[in-house]
Order: C-alpha cells, then structure tokens, then sequence
C-alpha cells in the first residue's frame, strides 16, 4: 500500500467553478474510481490550496490516467488549477 497526496493551487478567480464542478462529479469518472484500488480518499479545499490524500492498494496507477472519463474529467477541472505536487 502506498499512501499519496497531492497539492494543487487552485486559481483564485476559479474557486467557484472548481467546487460547482465537483457538486456534480459524471458518474463514469467516480465508477472508475470506485474500481480502482484507492481507499481512503479526500480531497480539502483551504482558501485555494487544495490537498488531496489517499492509499493505492495496487502497482499500475497508469490505469486510471488511461481511462478516457478521467481524462475528460481532468479536462474539465484543469483550466482551475496550476499542476500539482505529489508527495509520498
């Protein structure tokens, strides 16, 4: 299991439109989540810094970035966000 997290800042004139944007995540990109070995996962939002953290229970997070639904998703929330940090 490796525990992971991600620090984005989120643009300040976007704030808004990054939170109506997860008020309605499309269910494809939460079933992808869902199948995926993640556990664990939250994302929190403090002024415009957003920290997300959860544990991957697997070896091939390449699976989730290749599934189209995911990749539209982070189409849409990318204009929001300056590229994130990961830690481990």
């Amino acid at each position: 299991m490796k525990r992971l997290a991600q620090v984005f800042q989120v643009l300040p004139e976007r704030v808004e439109d990054y939170r109506a944007l997860h008020r309605d995540v499309p269910e494809p990109v939460l079933d992808r989540l869902r199948r995926s070995p993640i556990a664990d996962y939250s994302i929190h939002l403090l002024g415009d810094r957003l920290f997300a953290c959860f544990e991957y229970h697997g070896d091939d997070l390449a699976a989730m970035a290749e599934n189209p639904a995911t990749q539209a998703w982070w189409r849409l929330t990318a204009p929001c966000r300056r590229l994130p940090t990961t830690t481990r």
